[in-house]
């Protein structure tokens, strides 16, 4: 049997206990607010150009963002594409292990971080190249989603509020889709596929993506007549200032750039000396085949050369066959004196890399954009 005094004891021990801990837990929340509470800091921009007063404790990407500075991002601020990099010279705090994998030695010397990655928590010192202060968000209405094949789409969108862009061919702009099914907005990069005469608007040619959150989107669920978000000009993609024979190599939605390279030098009537191969894997997978080869009847100094790297044996294709690296390798087997130009996944343009620097063209004279 146990006593009164012995269950008083007891009683008071435990609520003791409870009250303690309650209040222990109080002093956590407390403490911890404090620590997150990291008031207003300074982002003071290419020393002193501009100056943000920003509230602390976000991502330094999403604080420029919030004041219309548009840092490029193609994943969504995870630090997986590495396209936020911006000189932090003072308040970055350290590498984080995310960031490791995405900059190198001399990246590092040069205080160069993912700005995705890095926490305001003080006052920040970052320099950003001049062209992305001049990056604007658009909005913009889809005139029209015309299929190019099985899983490649062109849109055609009208910028609104008599907004204009300026930008050079080869440049990409990114694309914000709405929420659905659970999915937040994302942003996402997509070269631009129009010229650059055409102001009021912009093409893009984009292909679907298993599982992607953004083209689901595009492709599901974006209609004709809606309004659509975008920013930019992004990229450093672009043709150089020279007469040097072009070597263009894409496929898929690779085309983009090249496609308004090419349209921008026929109406500027500088058209260079150039040689486009664009890569698939069967017929169904090609497009725009009879505008190039149109461009290719008005312009003798372009030729365009699809090749097929899985088509069946008896099929009626009488183009070329193969491996568009093998492809190329065959054509060009002297390249010291060309430029190229690549666009598409990293494992195609660095096997292209190999053939044309085999066949003697310097590294600084090939241009790629790589998707992410």
């Amino acid at each position: 049997m146990i006593s009164g005094s012995i269950l008083v004891s007891v009683g008071i021990s435990a609520g003791f206990l409870l009250a303690l801990g309650l209040i222990l837990s109080a002093l956590l929340i407390i403490a911890e607010k404090k620590i997150m509470n990291y008031g207003t800091c300074c982002i003071d921009i290419n020393e002193g150009e501009r100056k943000l007063e920003v509230p602390g404790g976000g991502t330094l990407l999403s604080a420029l963002g919030e004041n219309n500075i548009f840092i490029p991002s193609a994943c969504g601020g995870r630090g997986t594409c590495a396209y936020c990099k911006v000189q932090v010279t003072e308040g970055a705090g350290m590498v984080g292990p995310v960031e490791e994998p995405h900059l190198d030695s001399e990246e590092r010397k040069n205080q160069v971080r993912l700005s995705c990655q890095v926490k305001v928590r003080k006052d920040v010192k970052i320099h950003v190249p001049k062209e992305l202060l001049s990056v604007r968000k658009y909005k913009g209405k889809l005139l029209s989603k015309k299929p190019l094949t099985y899983d490649i789409v062109e849109l055609r969108i009208e910028l609104l509020e008599l907004q204009t862009i300026d930008f050079v061919a080869g440049k990409y702009v990114q694309l914000e889709s709405e929420e659905y099914n659970g999915n937040d907005r994302v942003m996402r990069a997509y070269s631009i596929s129009s010229p650059p005469s055409d102001k009021g608007h912009i093409e893009l040619i984009i292909r679907k993506v298993p599982s992607g959150i953004c083209t689901t989107w595009i492709f599901e669920h974006l209609r004709e007549g809606q309004e659509v978000v975008l920013s930019g000009p992004y990229g450093k993609f672009h043709l150089s200032d020279t007469d040097a024979e072009i070597i263009f190599i894409a496929g898929g939605s690779g085309m983009a750039p090249i496609w308004g390279m090419l349209r921008d030098m026929k109406e500027k009537g500088k058209m260079r000396k150039a040689t486009y191969f664009f890569g698939a894997l069967t017929q169904k997978d090609l497009f725009f085949v009879d505008e190039l080869a149109k461009l290719q009847e008005e312009v003798p100094s372009f030729k365009f050369v699809p090749a097929l790297s899985n088509e069946p044996a008896g099929s009626d294709w009488k183009g070329e066959r193969g491996l568009i690296t093998d492809v190329v390798a065959r054509y060009m087997p002297d390249c010291s004196k060309n430029e190229g130009y690549l666009c598409g996944s990293p494992g195609m343009i660095n096997a292209c890399i190999k053939v044309l620097t085999k066949a003697g063209m310097t590294e600084d004279h090939i241009f790629y954009d790589k998707f992410a």
